[in-house]
């Protein structure tokens, strides 16, 4: 067995275990998520977000078993790593690939963590579209963010063969991360959503046999021996399907941090892991941050231009670390400007 297999069995163990704590502590728990409570679990998921960069920093070349000098200079070739070995000395050599690679981790989890803060405004939309109770608002979270890392495993692998195979799909995702980008910057009508000509509620209508009213905070109920789908399973669905859009976005937007497939899924999951406490954290001041809209909108636009001039830009001496400050930057800026500067509808 690979080294690759056995890191991703223990981190996808790590990750149940995480989920079976989570499902544990909260389900026993009746009515809504506490400030205090989301805020304890928001710290813990970034506590061991932080420790897993420091494990990378560590031991990162025990993912792909590198113990030689040729094995190492292959992965940074293969994965495109902006890391330059030292002849005949591999213990340092591995030392900074570590710390590039921990720092292509970090860098992904912020991007994917800045991108979650979007989808978490069209979730409140969904779950106040359906009138969904606050009580079971966890446990849609949950089920949708075990969904979420399925997809994100299917998605996040079958994009890096393809980008091993064609590498001008890096292009493509470029030119697509630049056009959301834009796209953002237009100003649209308030978002709502259609509870009953959406897609997915279009689609569940037409084949299955849906109930039309909540049964507490079951997906499936069987009235008359027939077994139908509750409103909050649909709710459910169509989160999904709206992480699934946002998946478009955030994956491509990785991958131009690191081609390395395995850091892209577990900056991606770790990222995911942190959503359903940030939601609780966040969903009542969400509209605050009024310009981080537009802070995500230079954040694709600059992911989108370096991934169609990666080639120019590791010749120009670009790193990581550059890509971090900058990211750091636009996202920091957009912050503060959204709680500095007062809101002119407000006057």
């Amino acid at each position: 067995m690979s080294n690759e297999i056995i890191f991703l069995i223990s981190f996808l163990l790590f990750i149940g275990l995480i989920l079976a704590l989570d499902l544990g502590v909260f389900a026993k728990k009746t009515g809504n998520i506490s400030l205090k409570q989301a805020g304890i679990m928001s710290f813990f998921m970034i506590f061991i977000s932080v420790v897993f960069y420091f494990t990378l920093v560590s031991y990162g070349h025990l993912l792909h078993g590198i113990n030689s000098m040729e094995k190492l200079q292959y992965i940074i070739n293969k994965n495109s790593h902006p890391v330059d070995v030292i002849p005949n000395n591999l213990e340092h050599s591995i030392q900074l690939y570590n710390m590039n690679l921990g720092l292509e981790y970090m860098t992904g989890y912020i991007v994917e963590k800045a991108l979650s803060v979007d989808n978490i405004f069209v979730i409140v939309l969904i779950f106040t579209a359906f009138n969904v109770e606050k009580e079971n608002y966890h446990r849609v979270l949950f089920w949708g963010v075990l969904g979420a890392i399925v997809m994100r495993f299917i998605f996040i692998f079958i994009g890096a063969a393809l980008i091993t195979k064609f590498n001008w799909i890096m292009y493509i995702f470029g030119g697509f991360l630049i056009f959301t980008g834009a796209k953002m910057f237009m100003p649209e009508d308030e978002e709502k959503i259609d509870t009953e000509n959406h897609p997915v509620v279009k689609f569940a209508n037409r084949f299955f046999k849906v109930h039309n009213q909540f049964v507490g905070n079951k997906f499936f109920v069987i009235i008359d021996g027939v077994r139908k789908i509750t409103p909050l399973f649909l709710v459910l669905i169509i989160i999904e399907f709206t992480d699934l859009i946002f998946a478009v976005d955030s994956i491509p937007a990785i991958f131009s941090v690191t081609k390395d497939p395995y850091i892209v899924f577990f900056s991606n999951i770790f990222a995911i892991l942190g959503l359903r406490s940030m939601f609780f954290l966040l969903a009542g001041i969400i509209d605050k941050f009024k310009y981080l809209k537009i802070g995500l909108a230079f954040l694709l636009v600059f992911i989108g231009l370096k991934m169609i001039l990666h080639s120019y830009l590791n010749e120009w001496g670009f790193t990581t670390s550059h890509s971090l400050m900058i990211i750091l930057g636009i996202l920091s800026v957009s912050i503060f400007a959204s709680l500095l500067v007062p809101d002119k509808k407000s006057k």
